[in-house]
């Protein structure tokens, strides 16, 4: 198959440059999905989807345009080059846009190394079907779950290849295996629930179904009988299962889009301390095994470690090429993009450095406070990083779990949270952001 997408990637260029494009990149994915679903014991739902998609960004003068389609004909590809060239040449001029210098493109790189697709054969849907049950069967045996309201199993396998009209062309694989559920408990408003999930790039890397439905199971019996906590300013302790999104909001922040706009809340902070002394944020996008690694960008630049945040300073942004011509500086071979966009920054794998302490010994240090497991809802402001959430967990008194806790906010700023964060050392090594749980004094809790 990495033939035959490179065979059309060059077709799609061979057809902008005889339409009249000044430069282009190519893009084509073969994918294939399988998710299954049951309920009851019994197959709920099952679907599987196989497809190529193609994708083509023209450059013509310093405007752009994108176009994309899966099918794969001669005749189609011919006329989404024509397309493209017409839609750019009627696109504003945009004197920041280019393809990377080809001195600039990755040469060579190493996918044995970063195990991005799994060897083993495609499961066949009755093992997933297994799994889903399985899970389910898990979960319904804990002692007061009532009910399971969804367990699923799916599998994934993707082709990608990149080429450029200036000397690029390559691809890679992915794959990927994943378990889940949710389970309910007690009935009517007293109702909770909670769940299990994990996936993996290598099917033998997972966790077994019953594992997972056990561990749904448990977490949700936890939350039986939750209520609102108190008001007032107290320590929050963000679960490792949720901490990522924390960090996320600062990697949002970094966005080289985002600060272009001048719509971040850290775009006067280069140089600047962001989080406590003594903690970086390293992105490494070549971790074997993990789902964010890549070998080379969506410019066809290659990828390497570098420190967002050393010793707590802010080293620079997220860029792709655009951003970093706006911007006046270098690209950090962050680009990412689809079949129908042109690229824009984003992030690969990212690991905080972790604490000294565990999380038990957090929740002793805390005293009385939160400790937050689920999210939902968010009002945030990318500008002032005001921040506001709903959130649910368990209630710590004198450093002990009193309760569990749901239908509160939490709320505070974002400078000012990240500045105070204290991690723990519990960070799940097979995820692509490797963030622990994370403690941060006085923020504003609304409950009772």
């Amino acid at each position: 198959m990495t033939n035959a997408l490179d065979q059309l990637t060059q077709q799609l260029l061979d057809a902008a440059r005889k339409a009249g494009a000044d430069g282009a990149d190519a893009l084509a994915v073969d994918g294939t999905s399988i998710s299954i679903d049951v309920l009851g014991g019994k197959l709920e739902h099952a679907e599987r989807s196989e497809g190529i998609d193609i994708g083509l960004r023209v450059l013509v003068g310093q405007r752009q345009a994108c176009v994309s389609a899966s099918d794969t004909s001669s005749h189609t590809i011919e006329t989404m080059a024509e397309r493209a060239v017409a839609m750019a040449k009627e696109a504003p001029e945009d004197s920041h846009i280019a393809l990377a210098m080809p001195d600039a493109l990755a040469r060579d790189w190493d996918l044995a190394t970063l195990e991005l697709q799994d060897p083993s054969a495609e499961p066949n849907p009755a093992d997933l079907e297994r799994d889903a049950a399985e899970a389910e069967a898990a979960a319904l045996a804990v002692t007061g779950v009532t009910q399971v309201s969804s367990s699923s199993a799916g599998y994934g396998r993707h082709q990608f290849h990149l080429a450029t009209s200036n000397g690029f062309s390559g691809g890679y694989g992915r794959t990927h295996r994943a378990t889940s559920t949710v389970a309910i408990t007690g009935e009517g408003a007293t109702m909770e629930r909670d769940y299990a999930g994990e996936i993996r790039s290598f099917q033998a890397d997972l966790p077994s179904a019953n594992e997972i439905g056990t561990k749904a199971g448990r977490r949700t019996v936890e939350r039986a009988g939750a209520r609102k906590p108190p008001t007032g300013a107290f320590p929050v302790l963000y679960d490792e299962r949720i901490s990522s999104s924390l960090i996320g909001h600062l990697l949002s922040a970094v966005n080289g889009a985002s600060v272009a706009r001048g719509s971040s809340w850290l775009r006067d902070a280069l140089g600047e301390q962001v989080l406590p002394d003594g903690i970086d944020l390293i992105e490494d996008p070549h971790r074997p095994r993990i789902s964010g690694s890549r070998p080379f960008d969506g410019e066809g630049l290659a990828t390497w470690r570098r420190k967002i945040i050393d010793n707590g300073m802010l080293t620079g942004w997220t860029l792709d090429l655009a951003n970093a011509n706006k911007l006046g500086m270098k690209s950090t071979a962050s680009a990412s993009r689809g079949t129908s966009s042109p690229p824009s920054p984003s992030i690969s794998n990212v690991t905080l450095t972790p604490g000294e302490t565990t999380r038990d010994a957090l929740i002793s240090q805390m005293g009385t406070g939160l400790i937050v497991t689920s999210m939902i809802g968010s009002t945030i402001n990318p500008t002032t990083g005001d921040y506001s959430r709903g959130a649910s967990g368990f209630w710590v008194e004198n450093g002990q779990i009193t309760y569990p806790v749901n239908e509160c906010t939490i709320a505070g700023n974002l400078r000012e949270m990240l500045g105070r964060i204290i991690p723990a050392n519990d960070a799940e090594a097979h995820l692509s952001r490797m963030v622990p749980s994370l403690l941060v004094e006085g923020m504003t809790i609304a409950g009772d």
